[in-house]
C-alpha cells in the first residue's frame, strides 16, 4: 500500500475500499488539503462504473480538533453518492474510514471518533479485520425520521403501496432515513422496479432508502437494499441497523441478528438503550490515482 500524502497537483489519490460489496473511493484529507473542485461533480465522475472508478460513494476523510475527544482527536466522515448528493451517514464507509485510519497509522487510540451528518460515531477494531460501530440511537418518531404525518408518532407495520402491490413497513432512522418491509422471499421481490418507486414516496419529501426483509428465524434475516442516491447496492450498513430495529419492533426478532446481505453477513446488537452496534469487515481494494480531479 501507498502512504503519505494522498493529493497532488491536477489529480486525485484515493483508496478503493469496500464494506461486504458496498465499495467507496476514500480520500485522505487529514494528511492533505481537501480537494478543489465540487464534490458532488468529483462524486458523479469517479463513482461511475464505466466512465470513472465505480463505487457505490466517495468519502473524505478529514481530521475535526474536539476538546471532548481522547487527547483532543477526532475525525469526520462525508460522503456523496453516485448521484452526487450528500449523505448523512453510511455504515459500511464509516467502518472503511476506521480501518484506513488504523491501517495508515493516522491513530492509534483503541476507541476512534467520528463526526458524521448524522451525529458522532464511536468505533473501535473486533479482530480478525472487523470493526464495531456504535451507530447512536435508532430514532423512531415521524419527525425524527424525516417523514410527513404527526412528528410524534411512529410507523410500524403500516401498509404501503407500491406498483399495485402493499407491504408491511416499518420506518427507522439512523441519522438517515429507512424504509423497511417485511416479506416472505426477497428473492422474488424486483428491486429493479420497486426500489426507486418507494425511494421517492410521498411520505418522504427527502427520499428514504428501501430494504425488503426476511426473516429466517428470531436471530437471522436477509436483506435487499435499494439505496437513496445509488441504487441497488450488494450491502447497506445503515439499512441492516434499520432492519434490525424494524423486525424486533415487529416482534420477529430478538436483540442480537445476523443480517445476511448480497455482499456478506453484519452483526447487529439493538441494545435495550436505544443505540444500535453494528460489526462487519472493512476492507482495502487497491491505490490509485484519478487523473481529473
Amino acid at each position: 500500500m501507498t502512504t503519505g500524502a494522498l493529493q497532488t497537483t491536477g489529480t486525485l489519490k484515493f483508496r478503493k475500499m469496500h464494506g461486504i460489496g458496498n465499495d467507496f473511493v476514500m480520500v485522505d484529507c487529514v494528511r492533505s488539503a481537501v480537494p478543489a473542485g465540487d464534490p458532488s461533480e468529483i462524486s458523479r465522475a469517479v463513482c461511475d462504473r464505466r466512465f470513472g472508478v465505480g463505487a457505490d460513494g466517495l468519502i473524505y476523510i478529514e481530521e475535526e480538533p474536539h476538546p471532548d475527544a481522547p487527547i483532543g482527536q477526532a475525525f469526520r466522515m462525508r460522503m456523496w453518492n453516485p448521484d452526487g448528493s450528500e449523505s448523512e451517514m453510511c455504515g459500511n464507509g464509516i467502518r472503511c474510514v476506521a480501518r484506513f485510519l488504523i491501517d495508515e497509522g493516522i491513530t492509534n487510540l483503541p476507541k476512534i471518533e467520528v463526526h458524521t451528518g448524522a451525529g458522532l460515531m464511536v468505533l473501535e477494531e473486533a479482530g480478525e479485520g472487523l470493526v464495531k460501530v456504535d451507530m447512536g440511537l435508532a430514532r423512531l418518531e415521524r419527525g425524527e425520521i424525516g417523514m410527513t404525518g404527526p412528528a410524534d408518532e411512529q410507523f410500524v407495520a403500516q401498509p404501503v403501496e407500491a406498483l399495485g402491490q402493499t407491504f408491511s413497513g416499518t420506518a427507522v432512522s439512523m441519522g438517515n432515513p429507512h424504509l423497511v418491509m417485511l416479506v416472505d422471499d426477497v428473492k422474488a421481490i424486483d428491486l429493479a422496479k420497486l426500489g426507486p418507486v418507494l425511494e421517492h414516496n410521498e411520505l418522504f419529501p427527502n427520499r428514504t432508502n428501501v430494504h425488503f426483509v426476511q426473516v429466517v428465524d428470531e436471530g437471522h434475516i436477509i436483506q435487499r437494499t435499494w439505496e437513496r442516491g445509488a441504487g441497488a447496492t450488494l450491502a447497506c450498513g445503515t439499512g441492516a441497523c434499520a432492519s434490525a430495529v424494524a423486525t424486533y419492533l415487529n416482534g420477529k426478532t430478538w436483540r442480537h441478528v445476523t443480517v445476511d446481505l448480497p455482499g456478506g453477513q453484519l452483526k447487529i446488537e439493538y441494545a435495550e438503550d436505544g443505540h444500535v452496534f453494528m460489526t462487519g469487515p472493512a476492507t482495502t481494494v487497491y491505490d490509485g490515482v484519478w487523473p481529473q480531479a
